[in-house]
C-alpha cells in the first residue's frame, strides 16, 4: 500500500489576507497560489494538501457569465502520488463558496512533474512541470488551460531561492488567441530558526511571449509568507 503523508514537509501560510483581484490573469491562481519547489514526492508516497485563500476584494458583479469574486473562499484539495524519485503525478480540486452563491465546484486539473535526480548533482534543483484541465464557465472565461512551469530553486546556507518562469495557454476561451503568455514567479525566504522561514513571494502576469502587454495591463502582486517545516512524520 503507499504511503500517505497528511501534512506537507513545509507548509506556506501568507502573513495578511490574499487579495486577488477580478482581472486576475489565471484563474487557476484563484486556487493555487504557490511558488514551486523542484523536489518531488517520494516514489510510494501520496501526499495531500488543502490550498486556502480569500478574496477580499474582487468582482461585485457577474461579468460576461463569470460570477462575483468578491468576499469568496476558494478551497483546493491538491493530492500527489510519487511514482519514480524524479516523477510525481499531482490532482486539484478547485472549489468555491460565497455567500449567495452556495459552496462549488469549480475544476479539476492533472500536473506531472519531472525533475532531475539528485544522483546528477547538479549545482540547483530543477525541474519541470505540466499543468493541464478544465474549470466551470461560472468562474473562469478560459475553461481548458495548459501551464508549463519550469522550476529552478536553491537552499544557500538559511537562505532559499526559487525561480518559476511560467508559460500559460488557454485552449477556450477569449484568451486562446493570445498564445503562450509568461507568467514569472519567484520566492527568496530566510531560516528564521530550524522550523521557521519567512520571506517574499512575487507573481507576475506580463503577457503574450511575442509581445508583452503594456505595463499597466501586467500583474505584478508580492506576497509575504511564512513557512512552517514540519517533520513528514
Amino acid at each position: 500500500m503507499p504511503e500517505l503523508c497528511h501534512l506537507q514537509n513545509r507548509l506556506p501560510f501568507c502573513l495578511a489576507l490574499i487579495c486577488l483581484l477580478a482581472v486576475s490573469t489565471s484563474a487557476q491562481d484563484n486556487y493555487e497560489i504557490q511558488v514551486y519547489g523542484s523536489d518531488t514526492v517520494p516514489p510510494g508516497q501520496t501526499m495531500v494538501e488543502l490550498h486556502t485563500n480569500f478574496t477580499a476584494s474582487g468582482s461585485k458583479e457577474t461579468v460576461d457569465g463569470v460570477l462575483p469574486t468578491d468576499h469568496a473562499w476558494h478551497e483546493t484539495i491538491e493530492i500527489t502520488h510519487g511514482f519514480t524519485p524524479w516523477f510525481e503525478t499531482g490532482f486539484y480540486i478547485f472549489t468555491s463558496a460565497r455567500s449567495g452563491t452556495g459552496w462549488h465546484w469549480v475544476g479539476d486539473h492533472i500536473r506531472p512533474r519531472v525533475r532531475v535526480p539528485e544522483k546528477w548533482h547538479w549545482p540547483v534543483g530543477v525541474s519541470l512541470s505540466a499543468e493541464v484541465g478544465y474549470q466551470s464557465r461560472r468562474y473562469s472565461a478560459n475553461t481548458w488551460t495548459l501551464e508549463l512551469r519550469p522550476i529552478i530553486d536553491k537552499q544557500i546556507r538559511r537562505w532559499y531561492v526559487s525561480f518559476n518562469p511560467t508559460l500559460d495557454r488557454s485552449f477556450k476561451g477569449p484568451d486562446s488567441s493570445r498564445g503562450f503568455e509568461f507568467s514569472p514567479n519567484a520566492k527568496v525566504s530566510y531560516d528564521i530558526t530550524k522550523k521557521i522561514a519567512g520571506g517574499l513571494e512575487y507573481y507576475g502576469s506580463l503577457g503574450p511571449v511575442t509581445g508583452f502587454d503594456p505595463f499597466h495591463d501586467q500583474q505584478q502582486q508580492f506576497i509575504p509568507a511564512i513557512d512552517l517545516n514540519v517533520s513528514p512524520k
